[in-house]
């Protein structure tokens, strides 16, 4: 069946994954890319698909609400795929404003679009879906439980095999929120005006919550394609407090396959949490990255270990998040196909690989490129 689909965000790290995934396995699927191209959108990460027939790349702000209403009548928009997001938290910290803006205007402002448009149409919202990723950090944190009950730190670390090993609670589709970030209290009124456009317009929604995702092409802000770039050249690897903090690792092709099979499958007005069972503390994280770049630099393992440094923790930094993401298992038949140390190996790899994009990347010289290329469009 023909589709337009708009994906915004796509130039970005997950995004940039779900636009290729679509482009390449749907050709009979218009997919549209919207992106602003921040610091964070980068067009270098979809250089393989660029020039594909079914393929369009637009530069707009999703919080331009003229805008997004011409682009859902001018591209007859009938699916919408929702990534574009602040997403940082220490930025959010330093600059909630610019949070709020994209994180609630912008989705409010894309809804509103649709809303529109598909109201507009004889058919209204028949075969229409306004699908909107967001993240688990919504819901708050969670304790490290000790397996006698206590709670507090310890060094045991969890694999997929033994993801219970930090405690029995995780965050279910039901979960009350309670966001602890200027970025996760954005996410999380972003994911209620969705709901809202459901319960009040009757607007097909879906909502996903995921973990943290890693992979090729994610800005060197982030954890692990920072501390990769910063064992290269020999820089201190920075860890909030101690770096007992725990979090659920999923690979980002993984999410994009849940994505895809949502999209087409999932139930309207329904939530599935998307996570790899795969839970690390940071530290332990840490000590698997720089012992993987070392071995594959041709370094003895633990060469970089003195790069380690401990800094003072950031505010509201919160314990542990671990997604069940048992309902997505169970009703649409997805789960995660790599285990943490293969996907690992694999990123490195990319990323060892792939130095040109790196070395662009934390140089800056792709925003100019692209900002000279889309300007005045």
């Amino acid at each position: 069946m023909k589709r337009n689909i708009l994906i915004t965000g796509g130039a970005g790290f997950i995004g940039s994954h779900v636009v290729r995934l679509f482009v390449s396995k749907y050709p009979e699927y218009n997919i549209v890319n919207l992106d602003k191209l921040t610091y964070a959108g980068n067009l270098a990460n979809l250089k393989d698909i660029e020039n594909s027939p079914n393929y369009t790349f637009i530069k707009a702000d999703i919080a331009d609400f003229g805008l997004m209403r011409r682009i859902m009548t001018d591209k007859k928009i009938d699916g919408i795929i929702h990534l574009a997001a602040e997403s940082h938290v220490d930025r959010s910290i330093k600059d909630p404003f610019t949070f709020a803006r994209t994180n609630v205007m912008g989705t409010l402002a894309l809804l509103q679009a649709a809303r529109e448009y598909w109201e507009s149409l004889p058919e209204g919202y028949n075969g229409k879906l306004f699908y909107h990723i967001s993240t688990d950090e919504v819901y708050g944190a969670l304790d490290i439980t000790h397996p006698d009950g206590t709670q507090a730190p310890f060094t045991t670390k969890a694999s997929a095999g033994d993801h219970m090993a930090f405690g029995t609670e995780f965050f279910v589709e039901t979960t009350s929120y309670s966001p602890h970030s200027p970025y996760s209290a954005s996410k999380a009124s972003g994911d209620h005006f969705v709901r809202a456009y459901h319960d009040t317009y009757g607007m097909p929604s879906i909502v996903t919550n995921c973990s943290n995702n890693y992979g090729p092409y994610q800005f060197p802000e982030k954890l692990i394609p920072l501390f990769i770039n910063n064992i290269l050249h020999r820089k201190p690897l920075p860890v909030y407090g101690r770096g007992e903090n725990v979090r659920d690792w999923l690979y980002v092709e993984d999410h994009a396959r849940a994505i895809d099979l949502i999209f087409h499958k999932g139930t309207i007005a329904e939530t599935y949490n998307i996570g790899g069972f795969n839970e690390w503390k940071n530290i332990d994280l840490i000590k698997i990255l720089i012992k993987t770049v070392d071995r594959l630099t041709g370094y003895n393992e633990g060469h970089s270990d003195n790069l380690i440094t401990y800094i003072t923790d950031r505010p509201g930094h919160d314990m542990r998040y671990a997604i069940d993401s048992r309902k997505l298992q169970h009703e649409l038949g997805w789960e995660p196909s790599l285990q943490f140390e293969e996907g690992i190996e694999r990123t490195v790899k990319w990323y060892l690989d792939n130095q040109d994009w790196m070395d662009n990347v934390t140089s800056g010289e792709y925003e100019h490129y692209y900002d000279n290329m889309y300007r005045g469009r």
